[in-house]
């Protein structure tokens, strides 16, 4: 590793120099006599030569000075929050018996070096020069006029830093906003009380061995009545200047964001009004200051090992009186024998730092509660024992040098003990301790060295902070990098590196079916007879194209056409072509245009027919350009077999404990469709079964090499890696999973349990965090639609398959009041069906293949059971034990009726029938109501079969996600009375659930013939049909 330069390697000069300065305006109206005089870190850098130019012309200074940038002084850090201050200073002319030449500001400009740590060498700016109040520039700007500028180079003979430096340094950036709702004992200066001042001080590392406290001294104590406007410039860390518009950085402002969006607290919809109420007519401090931080690669790993070690970090506020010492320092040493460690009104916010610690993260910014300052909760939530604001204030006085902190200063840090006991850094803000009492009681909870800690002075109650208590003060803070601590690898990376585990495969092109065979059929039948039409052409008049060729003259062409025309007719051909288009025609009439009725309405007719016609010649028009097109012809896709029902056969098989029987039925179906990635998912998930691991990820590698955005392949790929010990594979699929659907609820949840196994409590928490922020954002936007959940569960009685197929099971009355249709569940919700970037979704998605990620999403579920739901479909059972885990321990779980549901599927998957017993008792407390509903279908059916009964028990199956019963039920409904409406609206519910594309048409397009009324079932069908992309033969 490449070091940084210290401070006895040779320092780097840099050179400043100021060229021309424009606009200028003086107390003469003719002339000015000035110079320009420039400041870096307090030091007068130099003075140029004094010119005389006229008014509002340029003055040519060529004037240069320069420092050296070294660790011993000027340092890299300097550089970062310091600017170069140029003061243009006026001379005026002197009067009769003066001895010494007056002098008046112009105004100041502002050279901003950041460029040279970002490796430049030289750069060149026009920095606008600010007036100072009452000169002659401020007066011009308020005209209009052009305003003042200086021209100005910087430059350095070799770049401040080499290319390994300057890819591992960082920049820190720590803003300090404002304070809102701050004690109302607080009042603007008056002229009965000394002015005070308002400071907020934090400390960080720059490097490994030396931190420093950032101190923002500036604050600006205003009134309610108006909020504070976006977009205001941020503030230099430096004191008072002569010009007040020098005080603001160029080019960067405040960015507000959504309350929903910030890091802190008082983020939820209750703290909302408050905070509006806060920050429109409450009184407030502002301080607005950017303090910059030059991290070099200790420095930064460094600060991710503090956040690491404690989460939170403190960032001390107090109000102090103004020391009239700042002018000469007098009264500072009279003030030295005092106890400078009295702070008023001395309060603490606790930023919690974790999140710059997730993969990619640069920033945190939010609104973070006072509280009253106590060492003892110093020590417990940031594991610090020492007050940087006490020992900053302590520090000078020591030295006898009894002085305020500048506006916003640095001083140099006192290295604070860090301790491993205590809290691991969870957030603990909702309460403030208000007695010395409660102070000792977490004092002992947290460790024993908090007792050596507490001095007389915290024996007392903070009573001044707890005014920050009692007011719900908090402050505005963002705390910035340049470059992320944890790197996140970019989606291009991640598909590169599944692509290098697992190579992909071309698929093969897919037969259509429905509304669009029959469109391609009639195009084909047009390219047929365009193909004869020339043939007979050729015969007549010879080649039709030859090269060099003159082309025809109107009345040959003509000629032509017509002597084509008699002889096709006269021939019989002409009757031909139209019986042979004729039979596509009408399969376009029936299956695109829904029409299979004759016409009443002569109008209707009509226009039915001008429809058509155009349709037909807009196709015709596509059939003509693709057979006469010189580019090479489409290969026409493989034919391919309908494998719905050996799927049916090899799960009914799966469920009677014929795992061989099932084996053949799921190799049928790869040898009738191999590149088919949901085919290869189906197989791997029964060697799941069977606990033949190495076979089962062979199955979900031939998945993915097949459609290398295959989502739950990937997941399962992930769950076998961990499970063979391949933790670097394993994270590479999970966090490939998350690219591919970053909204995906199942996917974040996964990669939070894998994080989880490997101790990273970050990371665990980065991706829960996002796990629930998608469910809820799905929860919003998603319509109500239904998705499969059944069980399929061996060795399972008729009785007990009810039941585990049931979950969070309620009863409620139909739209129409049709009481039999009225049994659903709430947990069959569908997902968000919008997948991410390159993910085979909606309607070029293979239906099985999203079943398999169909998981329940509903009000009172979590995230831990969504991904039960998954792992337990794909018989994922060790990864399905720790989400049930982690199920019992959030809040919003425990032990419900979904969560003994999901656990006796567990059990009996793993062959443990009496815990499994138990689990299903446990349940069934909560699932008597439904499960009594439908045995009253069953019932009604065995005595008196009707349609109406059958399509009673249709729907009822249907609600629970048990597709199969629900279609033999729907089908005897459809025997009895093939003109139920309903029936056939159902059924293609059902086909739609299965992934069935052209009995879900046919069904739909029977239930709008027979004029299916209930809107309720149309709007789920629709739903349906829009999230799995077909369905609707009009799409």
């Amino acid at each position: 590793m490449e070091q940084f330069r210290g401070a006895g390697d040779k320092a780097t000069l840099v050179k400043i120099t100021v060229l021309r300065g424009n606009n200028l305006r003086g107390n003469k109206a003719e002339s000015i006599l000035n110079y320009v005089r420039a400041e870096f870190n307090g030091i007068v850098l130099g003075d140029s030569q004094k010119l005389d130019a006229a008014v509002d012309q340029g003055v040519d200074y060529n004037f240069t000075c320069s420092f050296e940038c070294s660790d011993a002084a000027h340092t890299l850090d300097d550089m970062a929050h310091k600017p170069v201050i140029l003061t243009v200073i006026e001379v005026l002319p002197k009067e009769k018996k003066q001895k010494e030449e007056k002098t008046a500001v112009i105004g100041q400009a502002i050279v901003d070096l950041l460029p040279l740590l970002h490796g430049q060498v030289s750069f060149s700016s026009t920095v606008l020069l600010h007036p100072t109040p009452g000169s002659p520039a401020e007066a011009a700007s308020q005209e209009g006029s052009c305003k003042p500028s200086l021209d100005v180079t910087v430059c350095v003979p070799e770049p401040l830093l080499s290319g390994v430096q300057l890819s591992d340094s960082n920049l820190l950036k720590v803003t300090v906003e404002t304070a809102y709702s701050v004690p109302e004992v607080w009042n603007p200066v008056s002229g009965s009380g000394p002015p005070s001042s308002y400071v907020a001080a934090l400390q960080v590392p720059l490097t490994a061995e030396k931190e420093q406290v950032l101190m923002f001294s500036n604050g600006l104590l205003k009134v309610g009545g108006e909020s504070e406007p976006m977009g205001r410039p941020r503030k230099w860390p430096l004191g008072p200047l002569l010009a007040p518009g020098a005080q603001f950085i160029p080019g960067v402002s405040m960015e507000g964001e959504p309350i929903e969006m910030e890091d802190g607290d008082l983020t939820s919809i209750e703290d909302r009004d408050f905070r509006k109420e806060a920050e429109t007519n409450k009184k407030r401090v502002s301080w607005d200051t950017e303090r910059r931080c030059f991290l070099d690669v200790d420095g930064a790993a460094c600060l991710t090992r503090r956040i690491a070690e404690s989460r939170l970090w403190p960032v001390e506020v107090m109000r102090s009186p103004q020391v009239g010492a700042t002018k000469g320092g007098k009264a500072g040493k009279d003030k030295g024998g005092e106890d400078e460690t009295q702070l008023s009104f001395h309060g603490v916010a606790y930023v919690d730092m974790a999140p710059l610690l997730y993969p990619g993260a640069r920033r945190v910014r939010g609104a973070y509660q006072l509280y009253p300052f106590y060492d003892s909760d110093l020590l417990v939530k940031a594991k610090r024992n020492i007050s940087v604001l006490r020992e900053s204030i302590r520090a000078p006085a020591t030295q006898g040098r009894g002085r305020a902190p500048s506006s916003v200063g640095s001083c140099k840090a006192v290295p604070s003990k860090m301790f491993d006991g205590g809290h691991k850094g969870g957030k603990d803000t909702k309460d403030s301790p208000k007695r010395p009492g409660t102070q000792g009681k977490s004092a002992a909870i947290g460790t024993d060295s908090v007792t050596l800690v507490e001095t007389e002075q915290q024996q007392q109650v903070n009573t001044e902070g707890q005014m920050y208590a009692d007011s719900r003060t908090y402050i505005i803070i963002e705390i910035a990098l340049e470059k992320s601590l944890v790197p996140k690898r970019s989606p291009e990376e991640l598909a590169k590196r599944v692509m290098e585990l697992i190579p992909p495969r071309a698929p093969l092109p897919r037969r259509p079916a429905g509304a669009e065979r029959a469109v391609q059929e009639y195009q084909a039948q047009i390219a047929s007879v365009a193909g004869q039409v020339l043939e007979q052409y050729q015969q007549l008049f010879g080649p039709a194209f030859l090269p060099g060729e003159k082309p025809l003259d109107p009345t040959s062409q003509e000629q032509r056409k017509t002597k084509l025309l008699g002889e096709l007719n006269y021939s019989g051909k002409y009757f031909a072509f139209k019986e042979q288009i004729k039979y596509s025609v009408v399969r376009i009439v029936r299956e695109k245009m829904l029409r299979t009725e004759a016409f009443s309405d002569p109008e209707q007719l009509q226009a039915f027919l001008s429809q058509l016609y155009v349709f037909l010649v807009d196709e015709m028009h596509v059939a003509l350009n693709k057979t006469l097109s010189v580019d090479a012809q489409e290969t026409q896709p493989r034919p391919l077999v309908d494998g719905a029902q050996l799927i049916h056969f090899a799960k009914e098989a799966q469920l009677n404990g014929d795992y061989q029987l099932a084996a053949q039925y799921y190799q049928e179906q790869l040898t009738r469709d191999r590149s088919d990635p949901a085919h290869w998912f189906d197989y791997g998930v029964l060697y799941m079964l069977t606990t033949d691991y190495q076979k089962a990820e062979e199955c979900f590698h031939y998945a993915v090499s097949m459609e290398q955005t295959h989502l739950p392949s990937l997941l399962m790929c992930g769950i076998l890696a961990e499970m063979g010990g391949r933790f670097e594979e394993a994270e590479t699929f999970f966090e490939g999973a998350t690219c591919v659907d970053p909204a995906n609820v199942v996917a974040w949840t996964l990669f939070g349990l894998f994080y989880e196994g490997q101790e990273n409590s970050i990371q665990t928490e980065m991706a829960f965090l996002e796990a629930t922020k998608q469910q809820r954002v799905a929860l919003v936007v998603t319509p109500p639609c239904r998705v499969e959940t059944s069980v399929e569960s061996p060795d399972l009685g008729e009785e007990e398959q009810e039941v585990v197929n049931c979950e969070s099971l309620t009863i409620k009355p139909d739209v129409d009041g049709d009481t039999e249709a009225s049994v659903v569940t709430g947990s069959q919700s569908c997902q968000d069906g919008k997948p991410g970037e390159g993910y085979k979704g909606g309607a070029e998605a293979e239906p099985s293949a999203m079943q398999h990620l169909a998981t329940p999403t509903r009000l009172n579920t979590t995230i831990y059971m969504e991904t039960v739901q998954f792992l337990l479909q794909n018989n994922a059972l060790q990864m399905a034990q720790r989400a049930l885990a982690q199920e019992l321990l959030c809040p919003e779980g425990g032990l419900s009726s979904s969560y003994h549901l999901a656990l006796a599927r567990l059990q009996l998957l793993r062959a443990e029938y009496g815990s499994a017993e138990s689990s299903l008792k446990e349940a069934l407390h909560d699932s008597f109501q439904f499960q009594r509903a439908k045995t009253t279908y069953l019932r009604a059916c065995k005595s008196s079969p009707s349609c109406l009964t059958w399509l009673g028990l249709g729907i009822a199956c249907y609600r629970l996600g048990e597709l199969t019963e629900a279609e033999d039920a729907l089908t005897e409904a459809n025997i009895l009375n093939n003109g139920n409406a309903e029936v056939w609206g159902y059924l293609s519910l059902v086909c739609l659930q299965t992934g069935r594309r052209l009995e879900a048409e046919q069904s739909y397009k029977y239930a709008l013939k027979l004029n299916l009324q209930k809107e309720a079932v149309l709007r789920e069908i629709k739903a349906l049909q829009d999230h799995v992309g077909f369905g609707n033969p009009c799409f």
